[in-house]
């Protein structure tokens, strides 16, 4: 695929949704992407992607408000609302504020909704590159069950590819390197929408920019594996994930199922990491403004089994408020090197919540994740042979940096409730 050129690593950025819901302003965009030129470049973090309904005015919080006006153009497209997004002034769009974002060597990325704005289909508005009308193109059966904003589009019309097009386009003029569609991989009325899907494709394809095509929400069907790898660089395996650990703990079976997909260039998606200062001025997930409800030990194992499956890692917090833990959990450089560069992993077993991983790289390292996900203290070990390894190995422990000295035919160790270690055997 020709897409897979590109995310030929798992992506890694900041998301505006856990703390700002869908009311981010362009000061808060801005400030995230220069704490993360400073502090995460270097570690690999590069996206900084504006979260849902950037065209919406008036929005309070993760709660939308139904049926309200949003930002549009002549030709049936939403932009940001300048009230947020001031330097979208005088139809500059996104154009300023990824400039800006490109400037600190950084890439920017944006979230849409599936379809065509219900206000462009009421007011019939034209459409870039055809003579056909949104009305001709919609398909007002086809909702998203929690938002308000589109119809779906029938890609059966005269007009439908156009549309997608010229949205794609737009996205072009803005220099967009990321693309968050939204009621797409699993919509909960209808499963996976393959055909606007397949336009999607076709349409970034024809704008003659790359930029990274990421499906939500989840749990998108694992039957429709093919479609989004042939289509896609990334795709939700779950609906909104946030800070309780049975979510965490649900995740294991999800990776499990989905890890012979993961590959060059296509990811199943864990979602986002809901990390540091959460909740701001978004409801969602239940909880107000807080730090993350996850343990210490729960987010080691979170960062563990996300870096060891190679999930994309979207930080979900204002990143401006971090502690020196949560820095240093997001910029350990061995264990990004094991989601950077490892490959094959799979799950060893699984027993009475007892947990191993594996994977490999090119450097003859064998990596090992050892998870407790029961409630209380556990020994979690694993065999030479269940490793398909032979001789002795000198062992490491990533989270720690520390060498733990030569071990051969088995590890073993103790592990509290919900936590983890993460070795490379060498």
């Amino acid at each position: 695929m020709n897409h897979h050129k590109f995310a030929q690593t798992p992506p890694m950025g900041w998301n505006s949704w856990d703390c700002y819901g869908a009311t981010v302003r362009e000061e808060e965009v801005r400030g995230n992407a220069e704490y993360m030129a400073e502090h995460m470049k270097q570690y690999g973090w590069e996206y900084v992607v504006v979260d849902i309904q950037w065209s919406e005015p008036g929005a309070t919080s993760s709660v939308y408000r139904p049926f309200v006006p949003l930002k549009m153009d002549e030709y049936s497209r939403l932009i940001p609302a300048e009230n947020r997004f001031p330097s979208a002034k005088g139809g500059n769009g996104f154009k300023p504020l990824a400039d800006f974002v490109h400037s600190l060597g950084l890439k920017f990325g944006i979230h849409i909704m599936r379809g065509i704005p219900r206000q462009a289909v009421h007011q019939n508005t034209k459409l870039l590159g055809t003579d056909k009308r949104a009305r001709d193109i919609a398909k007002p059966n086809s909702i998203c069950p929690w938002n308000t904003d589109m119809y779906g589009v029938d890609m059966n019309k005269e007009g439908a590819q156009d549309y997608y097009n010229s949205l794609f386009q737009l996205y072009a003029e803005w220099e967009v390197d990321f693309v968050k569609v939204d009621d797409i991989a699993d919509s909960k009325l209808y499963s996976a929408h393959t055909e606007e899907i397949k336009a999607i494709r076709k349409a970034i394809d024809h704008c003659g920019r790359d930029m990274v095509l990421s499906l939500s929400p989840g749990p998108a069907p694992l039957e429709h594996a093919s479609l989004f790898e042939e289509n896609a660089n990334m795709w939700r395996m779950t609906d909104d994930y946030w800070d309780h650990w049975h979510l965490l703990h649900d995740m294991f079976t999800r990776c499990y199922k989905w890890s012979k997909n993961v590959g060059l260039g296509h990811w199943p998606d864990a979602d986002m990491l809901p990390l540091g200062h959460i909740g701001i001025r978004s409801v969602d997930g239940g909880g107000a403004d807080r730090l993350s409800r996850f343990t210490k030990d729960e987010q080691v194992t979170m960062m563990t089994l996300w870096s060891i499956f190679r999930s994309p890692l979207m930080f979900g917090g204002e990143l401006r408020d971090n502690d020196e833990w949560t820095l240093e959990l997001i910029t350990n450089e061995e264990v990004l090197k094991v989601h950077r560069e490892s490959y094959g992993a799979r799950q060893v077993y699984r027993e009475d919540d007892r947990i191993v991983w594996c994977s490999k790289d090119d450097e003859g390292n064998t990596y090992v994740a050892l998870f407790n996900a029961s409630e209380e203290q556990a020994e979690v070990s694993v065999t030479w042979e269940e490793l398909q390894l032979e001789s002795t190995k000198l062992a490491r422990d990533l989270w720690k940096k520390q060498q733990l000295g030569e071990v051969e035919g088995k590890i073993s160790y103790t592990l509290e409730p919900h936590a983890s270690m993460l070795l490379q055997l060498s």
